[in-house]
């Protein structure tokens, strides 16, 4: 597959249920667990630093219920968290970036440290509001209540890193928002919930409709093409689908359509958007479990979909859908598995009898899904000293993984 990966490793520190998290992705990333595993957090770190740069850290912060609830909650009472990223930028730039924000006894928060370099030597260091170093001959002034990012995304040096943090995607679609009459929006990506899924379809190409067009109705029997119908100052999405003893296809409204193929429209529209446009590029798309309200064997034919996309923008999904994991040819390297332990979230690549099954194609991984077999790689876990599982619990699941879990699979067929 070729190379789309714009984020290339994640560290977490005290990130909500996440003590640490050091892992790499991949240009198509699959993060697969349990309900309640601390999936969508993971998803929710990335979403943050794109909300702080697109409105303000104090809109992000306060979206997701204060301070105290974004740092992680737990006996030792960390008081600060943070997120740091390698990338590679489209022009094949390397970097890193990283920030530490603190929690202020007040209640409040600060930015304690942030930092991002570009190979080979530009850079900028901030700590406590102050520009400490850097490699511009003017900084713009650093301030503890945001992301200085945003101002640094001023100079020519940085704005690249700005606009591809900034024009991240990530979804839940809803697809009571979609059925509602939506006001016209001029803005290029399509929000979270999908409330204004209308617009961005009316902005996509012709080709790129057609595309959407053609696969909606190879998967939604009898779906003919979509459009925009005006209703008044709102506007809605109108199906053409085929109704038996009728000749020509009927016009559906989208509130007379299935919550699965609502969710479908978004979830194309999503892999979509920006595509042939360099200027509307989307660096990577997120999305939260696309199985829902999907049947099966739709589910599983999205993977050649997430497949297409990654050759031009990273896709992130996470799931417990053990079809969409289905194909053999679905790489093992491009799983990550969350589990919860203690109310601590780990993640980590799939553990070794999980991969050797898998390139041994015994099994897929929706196979090893389905039996509770999957298991992450705990002997690969960078944990951060002070928030390492006591040695017993270490302990027991190394155990695991060094159990030859081949026996036991064939046993359950």
């Amino acid at each position: 597959m070729q190379d789309s990966t714009f984020i290339k490793r994640v560290i977490l520190k005290n990130y909500k249920s996440i003590a640490a998290c050091d892992v790499q992705l991949q240009p198509l990333t699959f993060l697969v667990g349990r309900n309640g595993s601390g999936k969508s957090n993971f998803l929710d770190a990335l979403r943050f630093v794109s909300d702080a740069l697109n409105t303000s850290l104090d809109h992000a912060i306060r979206d997701r219920g204060g301070i105290n609830d974004v740092r992680r909650r737990s006996r030792g009472h960390p008081n600060h968290f943070s997120i740091s990223f390698d990338f590679s930028l489209s022009n094949g730039i390397i970097g890193y970036y990283t920030f530490r924000i603190r929690t202020l006894s007040s209640g409040g928060y600060e930015v304690q440290k942030e930092q991002c370099k570009l190979h080979p030597d530009i850079y900028f260091q901030v700590e406590n509001g102050t520009v400490t170093r850097t490699s511009v001959k003017v900084a713009p002034p650093a301030v503890t209540d945001r992301l200085y990012l945003v101002n640094a995304a001023g100079l020519s040096e940085f704005r690249p890193v700005y606009d591809a943090f900034s024009r991240m995607g990530f979804y839940n679609l809803n697809p009571e928002k979609i059925r509602d009459l939506q006001t016209p929006d001029i803005g290029d990506m399509l929000s979270r919930d999908g409330s204004n899924l209308t617009s961005v379809f009316a902005q996509l190409s012709p080709n790129v409709k057609q595309d959407i067009e053609e696969y909606l109705s190879i998967i939604v029997p009898g779906v003919r093409g979509v459009e925009v119908e005006k209703f008044g100052s709102k506007e809605t999405l109108a199906f053409r689908q085929d109704v038996a003893g009728d000749k020509y296809p009927w016009r559906f409204l989208a509130s007379n359509m299935s919550d699965g193929t609502l969710r479908l429209l978004g979830i194309l529209v999503a892999l979509s958007q920006g595509i042939h446009d360099t200027k509307k590029q989307v660096s990577l798309v997120g999305i939260e479990e696309p199985e829902i309200a999907i049947h099966s064997a739709i589910v599983g034919s999205l993977f050649d979909e997430f497949r297409n996309t990654a050759y031009n923008t990273q896709v992130i999904i996470t799931t417990h859908s053990p079809d969409l994991l289905d194909g053999k040819s679905l790489d093992v390297d491009s799983i990550l598995v969350s589990e919860t332990h203690a109310g601590n979230t780990v993640i980590a690549p799939a553990d070794d009898a999980s991969r050797s099954v898998v390139n041994d194609k015994l099994f897929t991984v929706g196979d090893l899904l389905r039996r509770d077999q999957l298991q992450p790689n705990f002997a690969q876990l960078n944990l951060f000293d002070s928030n390492k599982m006591n040695s017993a619990e270490m302990k027991k699941k190394k155990k695991l993984c060094h159990t030859d879990v081949k026996p036991q699979l064939q046993t359950n067929l």
